[in-house]
């Protein structure tokens, strides 16, 4: 089954393909002896591969498990039958395509003594061989996925009390492992942070003795995309072992420290240990940021300048100083900004790099008072943070503003001044559509003066992310009133592209629901014959749902009024039939056409959760009883929201 391919030639005199040796019995026994057929072995750069045969074997296995199984006994078998294959050449197995993606399927399928065994056949007879598979591309992931089982070592006894000790003696072959490679690690440390590969299997490897775990880690796919989202980690208990092991493992890592600041694969696995330490040990991460800050000042810089500032401006001690200010308590923020940072945010704030880490100490700092003092400082230079494009940094001081509830009509005049719609005030009802764009007045109005109060009618457009996130963080001040002059200005199909817009959408949502009831009915009565439209618009939908479970009854009332008349409903269900169906409707009168709006709104995919959710069944046909519904679930809403309060 299992054979080395011929030795490449260099790439300029060009390659061969692989070729295996004859299926008879000698040639097997070569194979497994690594020979060919001159006693020499067979190799690929180098590097075993797995043959044909067996990658089949194991393609095989894998769309088997894709198609489940009737009962977990039968799974069970299939499992340690294919596990009973890989054994002896589990490595071989691990370090191939195929075979590796297999194999992590398999084996949160298996027992716990069956992933120690696969773990220790891995490691060899003196576990040093479990370097080369956790520095493997596809041996990496098979380590990361036996080692993540740990979270499983308590799930049996909680299930069943009376196999408790014979599921410890079963974890204990995988805790002596885990043991094993947390050593291997130690002795390895800095070939495995460095390690593109390894580096993953030392975080996964944190994770794990620090008892949380997050989803487990996949391939990227080209065009995929990828979410800057941090994962959600589950918490398990852990074998006392891994108590003590966890803080050697950190010590190890310390000693490695200047690694951290020069090279930015190892700088994530920092990252990782601060982040599973503030978690679970979060005095030994005051320790290890105390220490990390230590040495990141005590470093030689230019005299009177502080050298994090430095590593501010570095790709990778940057990322390392961002998680270190997300787990820092109030006087290390406080120390951060007084004795290195004070006087140079705006300079940061405009560095490519360095924005990033401010954005981090603004988030931090808006539950304390230091927050006052960075605002007035970063506030001296919003419209030079505008016009470098570092959006971030303003839309983060919107929301600390919003979150501390400090200097929310200082930020509001300063964005007002930086758009250019402060002066002359008829230009305030601007401000929305401006906020939304991030245009200035002249550019979104094609206005070559700033002086005058003339404006033009501009259809809504350009409606981008940060802007959407600014106003929505905005729309949570007090004091918002130029917001909602400015949304109560926008005309009917301006207020449609906006229910409609994947940005826009979020922002309608934001001013409607956070609105008292007295100018939630004003926005809505703006809204007016626009419902039935919203409802037949995959986001608007969204939007308009939302408003239902925020206004009040007599508010739902007219909505539903609105979505139970034909002709709005029939015009905006029209504009999304087939053509075939266009021309059947064409020998249609004019009184045919008018069909009722209740077919027609549970036939649209998206109007019909609407119908449903509002249950406008119930308003057509038993208006009475809809009322005393809705009535008691606003009485309920009201209720509860008081209880949170």
């Amino acid at each position: 089954m299992l054979a080395k391919a011929e030795e490449r030639k260099p790439k300029k005199g060009g390659g061969k393909k692989r070729r295996h040796a004859a299926d008879d019995g000698k040639g097997e026994e070569k194979k497994m002896k690594g020979e060919d057929d001159n006693g020499k072995g067979q190799r690929d750069g180098g590097k075993k591969r797995l043959d044909a045969l067996s990658v089949g074997y194991f393609r095989r296995v894998g769309e088997r498990l894709s198609e489940g199984f009737e009962d977990n006994e039968e799974r069970e078998i299939f499992v340690e039958n294919v596990l009973s294959e890989v054994k002896g050449k589990a490595v071989l197995v691990a370090m191939d395509r195929t075979g590796s993606i297999t194999l992590q399927r398999l084996l949160p399928l298996s027992s716990l003594e069956k992933v120690g065994e696969v773990l220790a056949e891995l490691g060899g007879k003196s576990g040093l061989e479990l370097q080369a598979v956790s520095c493997d591309r596809c041996g990496g992931h098979v380590v990361e996925s036996a080692v993540r089982q740990m979270s499983r070592w308590t799930e049996a006894s909680q299930d069943d009390p009376s196999a408790a000790s014979e599921e410890e003696a079963s974890c204990g072959v995988l805790e002596a492992q885990v043991l094993s490679l947390t050593q291997v690690v130690r002795d390895n440390i800095a070939e495995f942070i460095k390690h593109t590969h390894g580096s993953h299997v030392v975080r996964t490897l944190l994770h794990v003795l620090a008892g949380c775990v997050g989803p487990p880690r996949t391939e990227s796919r080209p065009g995929a995309k990828e979410r800057n989202v941090a994962p959600q980690l589950t918490d398990f208990e852990i074998p006392t072992s891994f108590w003590y092991e966890l803080k050697h493992l950190t010590e190890t890592l310390m000693e490695n420290l200047n690694l951290s600041v020069t090279d930015a694969v190892a700088s994530t696995v920092f990252q990782t240990m601060l982040t599973v330490c503030h978690r679970k040990r979060p005095k030994l991460c005051k320790q290890l940021i105390r220490s990390i800050m230590e040495y990141l000042t005590s470093r030689s810089a230019a005299p009177g300048v502080s050298p994090l500032l430095v590593f501010l401006k570095d790709q990778a001690s940057s990322r390392l100083i961002e998680t270190i200010i997300q787990q820092s308590h109030k006087s290390l923020l406080r120390d951060l900004y007084k004795n290195h940072l004070k006087g140079q945010l705006v300079d940061l704030a405009l560095h490519p790099i360095a924005n990033f880490p401010i954005q981090r100490l603004t988030a931090a700092s808006a539950k304390y008072k230091l927050f006052v003092r960075l605002f007035d400082e970063l506030v001296q230079g919003v419209e030079a943070i505008l016009a470098a494009g570092h959006m971030g940094v303003i839309v983060q001081l919107a929301e600390s503003c919003a979150e501390s509830g400090e200097k929310q009509d200082e930020l509001m005049q300063c964005l007002m001044h930086a758009f250019h719609c402060a002066e002359p005030g008829s230009r305030h009802v601007s401000c929305l559509p401006l906020f939304m764009s991030l245009l200035t007045y002249e550019v979104y109005y094609h206005s070559d003066t700033a002086e005058g109060s003339t404006q033009t009618q501009v259809p809504l457009s350009s409606i981008c992310y940060h802007g959407s996130r600014l106003v929505q963080a905005l729309a949570r001040f007090k004091e918002r009133s130029h917001l909602l002059s400015s949304l109560r200005t926008l005309s009917p199909a301006d207020l449609l592209t906006l229910a409609s817009d994947p940005a826009g959408s979020h922002v309608l949502q934001a001013l409607v629901t956070t609105s008292s009831d007295k100018g939630r009915g004003k926005i809505l009565k703006r809204m007016e014959g626009l419902f039935v439209q919203m409802a037949c618009s995959r986001l608007g939908s969204r939007v308009l749902e939302a408003i239902w479970y925020s206004a009040s009854v007599s508010q739902k009332q007219s909505i539903a009024q609105e979505l139970g008349k034909t002709n709005g409903l029939f015009q905006a269900l029209f504009c999304r039939i087939t053509h075939f169906m266009w021309i059947f409707f064409t020998f249609r009168s004019s009184s045919s056409i008018s069909v009722p709006s209740e077919n027609q709104l549970r036939s649209d995919q998206f109007a019909r959760h609407v119908w449903a959710k509002f249950a406008l069944s119930h308003f057509v046909h038993r208006r009475a009883h809809w009322q005393e519904i809705q009535t008691g679930e606003s009485k309920k809403r009201k209720l509860f929201s008081d209880i949170l309060e």
